[in-house]
């Protein structure tokens, strides 16, 4: 008697019961010295689920891998693990794929990421991947090759050994660069045609007469260091009124914090400052930098082009 599992019928788990014949080797020489009877679509050796529920499981793991199909099954009716998802996957039989005719060999897979790396050939027409070579060597892609005579188009980048495999293995295929490669290349020759052409770009921009900007004092009646319009002076004079605003009302440096979302320090801060301009440190001061001879020609330099920091 066998009990396999089968696919659940209505919401219930269905269990069949199999009354098969057993058979006995009379081989002494034999490892095995029984043999059960299987049913052809329904049992296999050492199964305790039937072809119907392997298939299920095997399905959800094919378009959703392990953990999310493990999460998935329990709703078809059927309760497994990841692994047990991910080994009904490795057991299906390799579908057969036709011989491509355009064969990408420019992509590339990572089984641990900086150390080894891998190619991953691509069937171009049918867009999906057609194998896995171990390793970014041009022999790999060579002798996948010759054993595919129907190639006659490799789309491949510009890696110095893929296309000395491609024409070790296929001389007869015609080498072309991929939609990818090429818009990256364009993109990448057009960026430095215009950086090393800025000037003659700029040149070509028609002056458009600017009003003259009003006359702004560089420092007002409170000595401040920076003219109105400053950034970090307006928000410390922003914050200077928030605060105080509050205190001449009657509160406390602790409700004001509170109501701000400030740290006491920072309100203690500008409550005793009378004016913001108090606030006003040396971080805001003109001070020389050891650049200033060299701006004139850092300026050159990055009109010309040279846009890399370190270089310059």
């Amino acid at each position: 008697m066998r009990f396999p599992a089968d696919a659940p019928s209505a919401g219930r788990s269905v269990v069949l019961q199999l009354r098969v014949r057993r058979f006995a080797c009379r081989n002494s020489e034999c490892t095995c010295r029984t043999f059960v009877e299987q049913i052809p679509g329904l049992t296999r050796r050492h199964g305790q689920r039937t072809e119907r529920l392997r298939a299920t499981p095997a399905s959800v793991g094919l378009a959703l891998a392990g953990r999310a199909g493990a999460r998935l099954a329990p709703a078809l009716g059927v309760c497994v693990s990841r692994s047990t998802v991910l080994r009904l996957v490795d057991a299906l039989p390799e579908p057969e794929v036709p011989a491509p005719r355009v064969v990408g060999v420019c992509c590339e897979y990572a089984t641990r990421k900086g150390r080894h790396y891998g190619t991953v050939l691509v069937d171009v027409e049918a867009r999906r991947p057609v194998d896995l070579l171990p390793d970014r060597e041009g022999s790999s892609p060579a002798a996948w090759l010759a054993d595919q005579p129907g190639v006659e188009v490799v789309c491949r980048d510009r890696t110095p050994f893929f296309a000395e495999g491609t024409t070790a293995g296929a001389p007869q295929a015609v080498q072309v660069a991929d939609r990818w490669h090429l818009w990256h290349n364009l993109s990448e020759a057009t960026e430095q045609s215009v950086a090393q052409h800025r000037r003659c770009l700029r040149a070509l921009v028609p002056t458009v007469p600017v009003p003259a900007p009003e006359a702004v004092p560089a420092a007002d009646s409170h000595g401040s260091p920076r003219p109105r319009g400053h950034r970090f002076a307006d928000r410390t004079r922003d914050r200077h009124a928030a605060v105080h605003a509050p205190l001449t009302a009657g509160h406390s440096r602790r409700s004001v914090q509170r109501q701000l979302g400030m740290t006491y320090r920072t309100v203690k801060q500008l409550a005793g400052a009378a004016m913001p301009e108090e606030l006003f440190t040396g971080q805001w001061q003109n001070r020389p930098s050891v650049l200033d001879d060299y701006k004139p020609y850092l300026d050159d330099r990055w009109s010309e082009g040279c846009t890399n920091a370190w270089k310059l």
